[in-house]
């Protein structure tokens, strides 16, 4: 059975773990990883974390897909319409998390 992943909560705790983080600073950090959207196939694509636990966003090929989590376990996604829609991260496949239809596998930055 899938376990659900509270991915802000996840990112926060690593803030210590990046230079400047702890103080504010808006330094991004870009993983290269996976990505599939609907029944796709997998794609290159980034992981571009802005603000840990706050708001982090996928690049697949044109597309921008931006995540920002209220801290209490709400995560709303747009793609870039304007229109945010509430998502639940579920881990798939062995190592793929995914958001309502939108996965990443790879490095994720979790632990």
């Amino acid at each position: 059975m899938p376990a659900v992943v509270r991915l802000g909560t996840c990112l926060a705790l690593l803030a210590p773990l990046v230079p400047g983080a702890a103080a504010g600073a808006q330094a991004a950090l870009t993983v290269p990883l996976e990505c599939r959207i609907g029944e796709g196939g997998w794609s290159p694509c980034t992981m571009t974390i802005q603000r840990f636990g706050e708001h982090w966003w996928l690049q697949v090929g044109t597309k921008r897909l931006e995540f920002r989590s209220d801290g209490r376990g709400s995560i709303t996604v747009s793609g870039g319409n304007g229109v945010r829609r509430s998502v639940q991260p579920v881990w798939r496949e062995p190592g793929s998390l995914c958001w309502d239809g939108i996965c990443a596998k790879g490095d994720l930055p979790l632990d």
